[in-house]
């Protein structure tokens, strides 16, 4: 298909802070071509690069912006979320027990049981595959010789951002290769 004609739906803005980075890896911080072209109105962000799609109205036309910046820099000082899905990009993804990286049967498992104390908290919870939850059981993880490949703790919103840069999306333009990678090797 043809990049000037791509409906605009199609056409994300990825969303980077202040300083260029993107607010987040995972999820990617992307707006929709709506919210993008509503921040360059309102004048709370630069647009760094366009798409060649463009959008009409009877007195105005403009391209889409694939790559917008903030004009004021948030701060990611803040503690993450605790979520399952935050459990699950702390741990990659993958059974703190056995490797398995088969998303569809991960759960989380508590390391010391509720029914032995735990508590619901980073430092006691852990990505788990179905398999290897049943299999341990209420037991502890030194009762049933299964112990998590990483000591489970609060992750920093930094951590998180790292980690997910792991797991790009599916679609990735080509204006956002060098802000999704900008501390990667540049070749000569």
């Amino acid at each position: 298909m043809n990049p000037a004609l791509r409906a605009p739906d199609a056409c994300p803005a990825l969303v980077l802070n202040a300083d260029f980075r993107p607010l987040s890896y995972f999820p990617l911080s992307l707006w929709c071509w709506q919210d993008a072209l509503k921040a360059v109105f309102l004048e709370r962000v630069e647009v760094v690069a366009q798409y060649k799609t463009r959008v009409r109205s009877p007195s105005f036309e403009m391209r889409l912006p694939s790559v917008v910046s903030l004009k004021t820099y948030v701060n990611h000082a803040r503690t993450p979320a605790f979520t399952r899905f935050n459990v699950f990009l702390r741990d990659s993804f993958t059974c703190q027990y056995c490797g398995s990286t088969a998303r569809d049967q991960l759960t989380f498992d508590h390391v010391v049981p509720r029914s032995r104390g735990g508590r619901t908290t980073w430092e006691n919870i852990v990505a788990a595959c179905s398999t290897c939850n049943i299999k341990k059981g209420g037991r502890t993880a030194d009762a049933a010789h299964m112990h998590p490949a990483r000591k489970p703790q609060r992750p920093t919103m930094f951590e998180l951002n790292e980690r997910g840069r792991a797991f790009p999306p599916h679609y990735l333009h080509e204006s956002w290769q060098d802000f999704l990678y900008w501390d990667s090797e540049l070749e000569p």
